[in-house]
Parts: C-alpha cells; sequence; structure tokens
C-alpha cells in the first residue's frame, strides 16, 4: 500500500505551526522565563527552518514546472533536515538535560510510516550519530554548552553517567520507534495487498461462474444431438467410435464448467481438523498420470499435527502448485512435497505447519517475483496458462489464516511453501 503523496504536503502545513513554536519557545525562555541567555541562535534555527520549508513548499507545489522531488524523496528530505534543525535547537538549549530532546521519537514515527526499505533505519541512524556527537563535543570541552537557568546553582558540569544514560534512552527510544513503526507497516502493506486480491479473484470468480453458466447450457443440447446421432451411425464402428470420442470429450468440458461453477459460488472453507499428509498423499494420486517419465517425485512427508484447514482446499492447492511445478521441468527434473513443522522458527505463525512444493526447474526472474500471484499473469500464455492458479491459491490459504511464500533461482528450481495454522480445539470453536 503506498501513502498517499499529501504526506510530504502534510509535513509542511506541520512546519509552519513548528516554525511559530519555535519563535515563541524562543522569546519566552529568553525574555519571559530567563532560562537561556540569548534567543538569538533559537531565531537563527527558525529561520532556518523557515527557510526550507519555504523551498518545499515550492518544490511540491501543484504548478510548479520543475517537479524535481518525488514525494517519499521529498519526506526523505524533510526527515533529514528536521533532525538536523531538532539537534542545533537542543544545543542552543541545554541538550542533556532539555526534556524536549524525546522529540526524536516524533520523526522516527513519520520515517517508519511514509519511507520504506532501509531509509528509516538510515534517519534513525542519523539521529543517533548527531545526538551522540553533539553530547560527547559538550562533554569533552569540544563545544561550548548553553545551560538552562532553572535557578541558582542549576550550572552543574555534565556528568559522564548522566549524558550516557540520556543519550542510551533517547537512541534505544529512536530504534524501537523505527521498528515497532516499519513492522506496523509492512503488516498494514500485506494486509492491503490480500484484501485486493481477494476483490479481484471475487469479481474473476462472477465472471467465470457466468462465463461457465453459458458454456453449460449449449454443452446439453450439443449432448443431446450427438446421441442422437450415435444412434443412427451404430452400424458403422468408426463413426461410432468418432461419436464415442467427442461425447467423453464434451463431458470432459462439462465437468470442467460445473467445477468452475461450484468453485466460483460465494462459499466459504469449512475449516477443522485436517490431516496434511493424507491431503498430499491423495493429491498425488491424483496427479500421477500428469507426472512425465523424465519426471522423479520425492515425498518427505514427516510427522506432523493437524492443521486447521479444509481437507479440499488444501488438495486443491498442492494439486495446483504441483502441476505448475511439473509444467516448469520441461526437461525433467525431481518434485519433491515435504511436510514440516516449523515450531518456533516463525515468528509470524508459532507452532504451525508448512507444506513445501520443490522442483528443480527453470526458475522464476526475480523481476516476476512479485507479480505471479497477480490476477492473469503468466509466462506459460503459449503454453495454455491462465494466470488464475497462484492467485486463486493465494486467497484459499488466506481463508484458512495461513500464507504462502516463493523462493526462487534462476536454472536452479522453485519452492513454494504453504504455511497453514497447527489445530487446537479452542481454535476452532465458534
Amino acid at each position: 500500500m503506498k501513502l498517499p503523496p499529501e504526506g510530504a504536503l502534510w509535513l509542511i502545513r506541520l512546519r509552519w505551526i513548528a516554525v511559530g513554536g519555535v519563535f515563541l519557545a524562543g522569546y519566552s525562555a529568553s525574555s519571559v522565563l530567563g532560562l537561556i541567555e540569548s534567543a538569538a541562535p533559537i531565531y537563527g534555527v527558525g529561520g532556518f527552518l523557515l527557510l526550507y520549508n519555504l523551498a518545499f513548499a515550492w518544490l511540491l507545489w501543484e504548478n510548479n514546472p520543475l517537479q524535481l522531488l518525488r514525494p517519499e524523496d521529498s519526506i526523505f528530505a524533510q526527515v533529514v533536515l528536521d533532525l538536523l534543525s531538532l539537534t542545533l535547537l537542543l544545543y542552543f538549549s541545554d541538550i542533556a538535560r532539555n526534556p524536549f530532546i524525546i522529540y526524536y521519537v516524533f520523526h522516527m514515527i513519520i520515517a517508519g510510516m511514509y519511507l520504506r526499505g532501509y531509509r528509516p533505519f538510515q534517519a534513525a541512524g542519523l539521529a543517533s550519530v548527531l545526538l551522540g556527537l553533539v553530547m560527547f563535543a559538550e562533554y569533552t570541552g569540544r563545544l561550548p554548552r548553553f545551560p538552562l537557568h532553572f535557578g541558582p546553582g542549576e550550572d552543574q558540569p555534565l556528568h559522564g553517567l548522566q549524558v550516557l544514560g540520556v543519550y542510551l534512552a533517547v537512541t534505544s527510544s529512536i530504534w524501537m520507534a523505527v521498528y515497532f513503526t516499519t513492522s506496523i507497516r509492512r503488516y498494514v502493506d500485506r494486509a492491503h495487498a490480500e484484501l485486493r486480491q481477494k476483490e479481484k479473484m471475487l469479481g474473476i470468480g462472477q465472471l467465470v461462474a457466468g462465463i461457465a453458466h453459458q458454456i453449460a447450457n449449449p454443452l446439453d443440447g450439443v449432448q443431446n444431438c450427438l446421441r442422437r446421432i450415435g444412434e443412427g451411425v451404430k452400424d458403422n464402428p468408426r463413426l461410432t467410435e468418432y461419436v464415442q470420442l467427442m461425447t467423453e470429450a464434451l463431458e470432459r468440458i462439462e465437468r470442467t464448467a460445473k467445477r468452475v461453477q461450484a468453485f466460483a459460488q460465494p462459499r466459504g472453507v469449512v475449516l477443522g481438523e485436517t490431516d496434511v499428509n493424507a491431503a498430499v498423499e491423495g493429491t498425488l494420486a491424483m496427479l500421477g498420470p500428469r507426472i512425465g517419465h523424465d519426471i522423479r517425485v520425492e515425498k518427505d512427508l514427516r510427522r506432523v499435527p493437524p492443521v486447521l484447514g479444509d481437507m479440499y482446499t488444501i488438495q486443491e492447492i498442492v494439486f495446483n502448485l504441483c502441476t505448475n511445478a511439473l509444467a516448469a521441468m520441461p526437461n525433467g527434473g525431481t518434485l519433491t512435497v515435504r511436510t514440516r513443522t516449523l515450531g518456533t522458527q516463525d515468528d509470524d505463525q508459532m507452532n504451525s505447519v508448512a507444506i513445501d512444493v520443490i522442483d528443480t526447474g527453470v526458475g522464476i526472474p526475480r523481476v516476476n517475483l512479485e507479480r505471479i500471484f497477480e490476477p492473469f499473469f503468466t509466462t506459460r500464455a503459449e503454453a495454455g496458462g491462465t494466470g488464475l492458479g497462484l492467485g486463486l491459491c493465494r486467497m484459499m490459504i488466506s481463508e484458512m489464516g495461513g500464507r504462502i511464500d516463493v523462493r526462487s533461482a534462476l536454472g536452479q528450481g522453485t519452492t513454494f511453501t504453504v504455511v497453514l495454522n497447527a489445530y487446537r480445539e479452542s481454535s476452532h470453536q465458534p
């Protein structure tokens, strides 16, 4: 999920308030409360804030012909400049004893919400370095101090343990804020992607059901006509054989259409205690005729607990993954189906069960890995691929509370891993 580009403008609007707050705080601290000797450095930082805020407002102006910055680049640049400004403000107001030092955390939350990849952690690293350098330079006397005057006798020299304690408290808060915010962001991204996938598949299911219905009706008429023709040519063995072949072909088409109609109906997966190994065994038995002579099938079905799932749904998922694996090995290879317990290896789903479908085929290019679950995306269009199978698999796995992962290397093969929750009595109670 991409956050709207208005996020960059939101920061600019918020900074107008911050600019006013800086000038007001400088005036209050010097002229009203007498906490600092001179507000000139504070006003200087406020002027710096004002200037670069005007620059960003112009760069992101809707009618600006230049449009130099993308929203995410703008947010990162704004966060960096804000961290520099905050560090200067705190330095000129007794950084080691200023209670507003905790404001670093706000920028980490903004970075975690709006930035992707390593950029939130780069912002956290910059904040930690800036804070550490200034506090160390003050403690060692390399920079002059600007102490706050809370009362007589308050201008005490810095104590090493105090400085270290404040630094560790603030930097740990910075890194925890970034970690938790980015973790939540990733979870929201994944949930949003799954929701969009379900919406797409629902629309596709309705479309396919309508097409299947349109196919089924004329099929009945064709089959009736063919039966009449068969009665008329039953004395001719060759024509009777042709009629029989056409009848069998039409019956296969009818079975496929009915199955598509049944599958596309809005029904939920019936969750219950399910034996994963039995589901895999049944799938491999159905798969038998599709396995080529140059392909070896290996089973590694370990002792695993029952899962919360649906037997027929799991079989359909494994069947689809195995079919794709066989298609990925046109020159032969090894298809391995393995079941295993993840135990505490999986942070997202503890004590879950994994089904691995592994092939030694051609592999999937990295550029396609992010798209293979999209409806109608296929690299096997010439071979009859529709691009619906993996999308349906992910939707059905999600309905069972699981997930699907994929790893692939070109020329070495691909591994699809279906992760399902272990069955518990409490998890199945309505």
